[in-house]
């Protein structure tokens, strides 16, 4: 009895009608043809019974599969709003790959790895057809990551010298709608806060600041501006926060009647900072953030406006640059989701 015919993928393509290297690309999960052909292509495969090389069979394994590598400190516990925002972002780019057909391996690098540069077992372990950087990640571990030459997309943060595909908030031009909206409430003497040296992100926010305040023709005082930090430590903050307020008042400067803050987190230390002076916010200064942290936008805190960050469309972003081809190039490639200015009656309920 003779041996039934093996199916090739040129099998595949004279009966959809595409050139071989389509079919290839397609079975193989690579960037080149649309997800309507690819999606076209497995069906017939598996209609026809098309058996896959081993080595075919391995890229599809390994091209299933999305190392998502976490810092423990973004899903840490010391900091309780800021684990939420950033579970429920890991959730949803987890069902962004589902979605693709992909499964999401999540790796945690604990802050020693993080100095050391040392990768985890996944990496190793499990082939991949990609890495996502999930959050801000020491930029020596990223360029660690960078140079193994693995297709790489970092999420919600990038480092300006490493030429490698972002999805990142549209941060400056989210800065500058909330201060144009304190302008537009008849505020001149806006400050601001976020440490401009240690994210790109409070960078961008600082320049949509700077921006709006020099398009309204507006002053912009050092005194006013608190631009560093020496780390995301919460307690550590509030106290440069509040030394930064008596600077203010011991300087002989009057108080800003706004300030805007890089995000909610900062903004809400300032808010617990002026209520210990006697000064409550929303009704003697106004105060604005970025994020959309469900605390900021719960009633009385304080908080008159705020950027909603896109999580879903960040998490979609990143995924596209993936699969799309975008994370094996070696170009700086920055996707910016746009947020959506939420305004708050200075009690935290929506106007």
């Amino acid at each position: 009895m003779a041996r039934p015919k093996k199916i090739s993928m040129q099998d595949i393509a004279d009966r959809i009608g595409i050139s071989k290297n389509a079919v290839s690309l397609a079975l193989l999960g690579k960037s080149g043809v649309s997800e309507h052909v690819r999606l076209i292509v497995r069906h017939t495969a598996q209609e026809m019974g098309y058996e896959p090389p081993a080595a075919a069979k391995q890229a599809e394994r390994a091209g299933r599969n999305i190392l998502v590598l976490v810092p423990e400190r973004v899903i840490g516990h010391t900091d309780q709003e800021h684990f939420r925002f950033f579970h429920d972002m890991l959730w949803i780019l987890e069902e962004n790959i589902r979605a693709r057909g992909c499964n999401a391996v999540i790796a945690r690098i604990d802050r020693e790895m993080e100095k050391q540069g040392i990768l985890p077992r996944l990496y190793r372990d499990v082939e991949h057809a990609g890495v996502i950087l999930f959050g801000i990640v020491d930029k020596s571990y990223a360029c660690m990551v960078w140079e193994t030459g693995v297709p790489l997309v970092m999420l919600d943060s990038y480092y300006r010298d490493l030429h490698c595909a972002a999805a990142v908030s549209a941060n400056t031009e989210g800065a500058e709608s909330v201060v144009r909206w304190l302008i537009g409430r008849g505020h001149r003497k806006i400050g601001f806060i976020g440490p401009a040296n240690l994210t790109t992100s409070h960078e961008e926010r600082w320049f949509g600041y700077w921006r709006a305040m020099r398009e309204a023709g507006l002053p912009i005082l050092e005194a006013h501006t608190l631009l560093e930090a020496d780390d995301f430590d919460e307690a550590k903050n509030e106290r440069e926060i509040g030394d930064f307020l008596d600077r203010i008042k011991t300087g002989g400067a009057e108080l800003p009647t706004a300030f805007f803050c890089g995000n909610d987190r900062l903004a809400l230390l300032l808010i617990r900072r002026l209520r210990a002076m006697g000064i409550p916010a929303s009704q003697q200064m106004e105060v604005a953030g970025f994020d959309g942290l469900k605390q900021a936008e719960a009633a009385k805190s304080g908080l008159s406006v705020t950027v909603r960050v896109d999580k879903d469309g960040l998490c979609r972003a990143a995924v596209d640059l993936l699969l799309g081809g975008f994370a094996d190039k070696r170009q700086a490639i920055r996707w910016a989701v746009e947020g959506h200015l939420a305004v708050l009656d200075g009690c935290g309920k929506h106007e």
